[in-house]
């Protein structure tokens, strides 16, 4: 683990607190029974952004704390115990990360200081289909006499109902699959032409598909340089997708500790089920690769806060192995619990199909493991 300074500590604590107390999973529960268009509580969300949760990487001067990214790991990797549905990812980690590494002053100043109040929630839009593959963007950005006319669309975009302010990829120049002509646009969601589809995902959290059809922005709305696009993606994919990974450990540690308590109270055969060794070496395994997992997790946020020249593969290294690590470990919940895992009324499910859409997110295993294996030399 790592080494956290007093004011992680607290951080950390406090994010403990409030979960176990304002957010356990029969809230998770609710909100997706309550059918809400946005995917998550909007009073839970207006609670965390009080709390200054969505300011946790934001400039002081922006009216953030700057307390790095693994102060915000580990404020999510507690909201991804009790499974929390908000926002945090995608604009307080994601969106904000884009406007920090690339924003100018004037775009710095007019939204992120509205992202870590909450008031406004931007996301990422990079995919176009149904697999990670930012730079496979065919959305074209065509230059007018006052500045870009967008057409295309984006796929599976997260909390794309509920964003006010879209980060969206789009193509200047080449083809698909070039990762040169690629630049960010800064897309205010009630432009006129960009409409909204809802989608209903498996885990219940909230996304859209999102379509732009001659939707025109000034020149103003470049985030960076238009030929450095690709580059800056990939920064600010890689803290989105770290800051997934750390929810994902949140979620993987919860499902265990809630199985092995079971494994420690079931009765059968007149005896408790954890007594089995084949259940026990099954549990070791599932507690060995938690450990593992946490050390990749935190070793990728550290060095995103070191601004660490290794970042790329520290992150392909803790989504791959966290993606693997909370598959087996929702997978295990389900078997573990038998009948009861298969049903509704159980947490288990939730743990899973979280799993699976968590897994897909800017990457899967497959993906994290090619790209690490290129930057390796392979």
């Amino acid at each position: 683990m790592a080494v956290l300074t007093e004011e992680q500590s607290m951080l950390r604590d406090a994010a403990r607190s409030w979960v176990q107390e304002k957010s356990p999973v029969t809230a998770f529960r609710k909100m997706r029974d309550s059918g809400v268009e946005l995917g998550y509580d909007a009073t839970a969300w207006n609670e965390m952004a009080e709390m200054g949760w969505a300011g946790v990487i934001v400039p002081e001067e922006y009216g953030g704390s700057e307390f790095g990214y693994l102060s915000l790991g580990l404020v999510i990797e507690e909201l991804g115990r009790t499974l929390t549905a908000s926002p945090l990812i995608a604009s307080g980690l994601g969106a904000a990360s884009a406007l920090i590494l690339g924003g100018s002053d004037t775009q710095k100043s007019e939204w992120l200081p509205k992202i870590a109040e909450g008031t406004a929630i931007a996301t990422l839009a990079v995919d176009e289909g149904p697999h990670h593959a930012p730079e496979k963007v065919a959305l074209t950005a065509q230059s007018t006499r006052v500045g870009y006319s967008l057409n295309g669309k984006k796929t599976f975009v997260l909390e794309g109902m509920a964003a006010n302010l879209l980060v969206v990829s789009a193509r200047v120049s080449g083809q698909p699959g070039d990762k040169a002509g690629i630049a960010l646009f800064l897309v205010p969601a009630d432009t006129k032409g960009v409409t909204r589809q809802k989608l209903s995902l498996a885990d219940s959290r909230g996304a859209a598909n999102i379509a732009f059809d001659n939707v025109l922005v000034p020149e103003s709305a470049i985030l960076g340089s238009v030929d450095g696009g690709y580059a800056l993606l990939e920064k600010v994919l890689d803290r989105a997708r770290a800051g997934l990974s750390a929810e994902m450990l949140g979620a993987a540690v919860q499902a265990f500790e809630v199985t092995l308590d079971y494994l420690k109270t079931r009765v059968q055969f007149g005896q408790v089920i954890g007594s089995f060794q084949a259940l026990q070496h099954r549990a070791a395994k599932m507690f060995t690769e938690l450990e593992l997992s946490r050390s990749a997790v935190e070793a990728a946020l550290t060095a995103i806060d070191n601004d660490s020249p290794d970042v790329p593969e520290l992150v392909s290294l803790a989504k791959a192995k966290m993606g693997d690590t909370f598959h087996l470990v929702s997978n295990e919940m389900v078997q573990m619990h038998g009948g009861i895992g298969m049903t509704d009324a159980h947490d288990a499910g939730f743990y899973l199909k979280r799993a699976r859409a968590a897994e897909a997110a800017f990457g899967n295993q497959a993906y994290h493991r090619d790209r690490y294996a290129r930057i390796q030399g392979y």
